[in-house]
């Protein structure tokens, strides 16, 4: 997301930029738009007023427009006969081997 603007109608629009890149190099998918916003007037202003104050996108916009990105980039793969992109894999985190108490038992 690039930012949230508000427009005359009270709805907001997010310019987005969703780019796939496929390793080893034989593509790149780049899907560029608008997504637009609109319900009750407290909602928008309080996602406008949050993407101003934390400068951060709210996360239901970011999930809704990777969902409908991901689908067209899926199709568009699909008529140029590339594999289709796939999400991201999250790595497991390692993890600290768990310490040992010194545990002493009497009798």
């Amino acid at each position: 997301m690039l930012d949230i603007d508000q427009k005359s109608d009270g709805s907001l629009d997010a310019p987005f930029v969703f780019a796939v890149n496929y390793v080893p190099s034989i593509a790149q998918v780049s899907i560029k738009g608008k997504a637009k916003i609109s319900g009750p007037a407290e909602e928008t202003q309080k996602m406008l007023e949050e993407h101003r104050t934390k400068k951060s996108t709210p996360v239901q916009l970011v999930q809704a427009v990777s969902n409908t990105a991901m689908a067209d980039a899926i199709l568009i793969s699909r008529s140029l006969n590339i594999p289709p992109p796939l999400p991201p894999i999250p790595q497991p985190q390692a993890q600290a081997p768990p310490t040992k108490t010194d545990t002493r038992y009497t009798a």
